[in-house]
């Protein structure tokens, strides 16, 4: 049974995409998917019962398709195309359904191990995205092939490991960095109390209160980070600046953090 937390996700990314039909219905399609549900739930298993990592499951993954969704969502109101509207080979909503795809499966290899783990989520994802594809677009191959080629693109190079070339694929990289709030490190936490090496992690993203994404001042988006210690700067720094440098939508992201009460840090 799903968690409170997932519904109340599902309900506000559906919200979000009333204006884009065909990405409704595949997200529709793939909340109700039995298989990704039980793929998504084992790999958060792993993830932080076997290796004491972070939650990596069906919360997460539809955290980064919100995050994603926001973003994109900014660009398009801002007049910046997607790589797949700058080279005239697909549509907004295309783009969108690709960052939808990517972000309900780019953990899916944490069911396997954390090393070479999005290699293994783009291998497990194939058939869920071939059906989902063929769900909402049956008579259409061309758009079918370019949408599963992003989306797996955005898989393999959301641990900024990978050189990545799309708007789309930096989306996600950017929007699974920004999914680091304290309740993501709750359970792990709670459940593993020995010191283990990477507990910096776990401690880094409890410190984190708030993250919001909106139109920027300076730039197209705008994310701004509030914590309630410095260690969450190890989260920042480490983590999610590695991922927006790594982005090609890096130029259009504008990045601010601190501690509350105190002056916020503009990294970008």
């Amino acid at each position: 049974m799903k968690s409170v937390k997932e519904l109340s996700t599902e309900s506000k990314i559906q919200d979000k995409l009333k204006k884009h039909p065909i990405c409704l219905e595949l997200v529709k399609y793939l909340f109700a998917d039995e298989e990704l549900q039980e793929m998504q739930e084992y790999a958060n298993n792993v993830s932080i019962r076997r290796l004491g990592y972070n939650d990596h499951g069906p919360v997460h993954m539809r955290q980064v398709v919100g995050n994603a969704i926001k973003m994109l969502n900014i660009l398009h109101e801002c007049c910046i195309p997607t790589s797949l509207e700058q080279e005239e080979m697909g549509s907004f909503e295309d783009s969108m359904c690709a960052v939808i795809l990517a972000g309900l499966m780019h953990d899916l290899g944490m069911a396997i191990g954390r090393q070479g783990h999005e290699e293994m989520s783009a291998l497990l994802a194939q058939p869920i995205i071939d059906r989902a594809l063929k769900h909402i677009l049956p008579d259409d191959l061309h758009r079918r092939v370019i949408i599963k080629s992003m989306a797996t693109e955005a898989i393999i190079g959301h641990m900024s490991s990978r050189k990545i070339h799309s708007i789309e694929a930096g989306i996600i990289l950017i929007a699974d960095g920004c999914d680091m709030t304290k309740g993501r490190a709750r359970i792990p936490m709670s459940i593993n109390t020995i010191p283990r090496i990477g507990d910096i992690h776990k401690y880094s993203a409890n410190a984190i209160n708030r993250i919001s994404i909106k139109t920027g001042e300076r730039k197209p988006i705008k994310i701004d980070i509030e914590m309630s210690g410095d260690v969450g700067f190890f989260q920042i720094e480490e983590v999610l600046l590695e991922k927006i440098n790594a982005s090609p939508a890096k130029k259009y992201v504008e990045l601010y953090a601190g501690v509350s009460g105190q002056d916020k840090k503009c990294y970008l």
